[in-house]
């Protein structure tokens, strides 16, 4: 079976789910987290050598303050439960603003957890311009990769969506340049683990040729 290296996850969804349970939309972000630790867990078996979440963006900070306190708190749990596991771990975003919770500023570099492992990136507080910024500003074009700030991010080879929007919401547009892209209408909080199975054999039977 063919294995993607890198698998990109979008965790869509928690607000709708939590209106459709008759919850406030706030109270949807605490009931992804336990998939999301479920998820790194079954990288690992399957040998996934990197995984990215999106956690929230520059954008969704625009959002009710109720909903902000409670997204920045559940990626701030999520990186708690993580320290637990065996992995390498990155929180990329703009550490600079108010906005990024300040316990995960020890993070911001690579820090190795337990034995170390899966290469687990965390987008918090992301922006794609703020991504962009240096090689926008910088005069020299001739290598954009190193200009990133998410430079230690590795080209992402299957993009994994859920909520059943067909959109990348500005996740890591150089990496994701020839990813491939799989929607799952179910929303996040609502996660089994043969979402992901379904997302490999899909993967597994795509033609991936980089554009050659």
């Amino acid at each position: 079976m063919k294995v993607p290296n890198h698998i990109g996850i979008i965790p869509d969804g928690n607000r709708r789910w939590a209106t459709n349970k008759g919850l406030t939309k706030e109270k949807g972000y605490t009931y992804g987290l336990t998939p999301g630790l479920e998820l790194f867990r079954l990288c690992k078996e399957f040998d996934i050598k990197e995984v990215t979440y999106y956690g929230f963006t520059m954008d969704n900070t625009k959002r009710p303050s109720i909903q902000t306190k409670a997204f920045t708190k559940a990626c701030t749990d999520a990186v708690k439960m993580l320290i637990h596991e065996d992995a390498s771990l990155l929180v990329i975003g703009n550490s600079d603003s108010s906005l990024f919770p300040r316990e995960l500023i020890p993070y911001t570099k690579r820090r190795t957890l337990g034995k170390g492992g899966v290469k687990v990136n965390f987008l918090v507080n992301y922006g794609w311009q703020w991504d962009l910024k240096n090689f926008i500003e910088n005069k020299d074009k001739s290598n954009i990769y190193n200009q990133l700030k998410s430079n230690d991010v590795s080209r992402v080879d299957l993009i994994i969506r859920w909520g059943g929007r067909r959109r990348l919401s500005g996740f890591l547009p150089i990496q994701s340049v020839y990813s491939d892209f799989y929607v799952i209408d179910d929303y996040w909080p609502d996660f089994k683990p043969q979402h992901f199975y379904d997302a490999l054999k899909w993967y597994n039977e795509q033609d991936i040729t980089l554009g050659g």
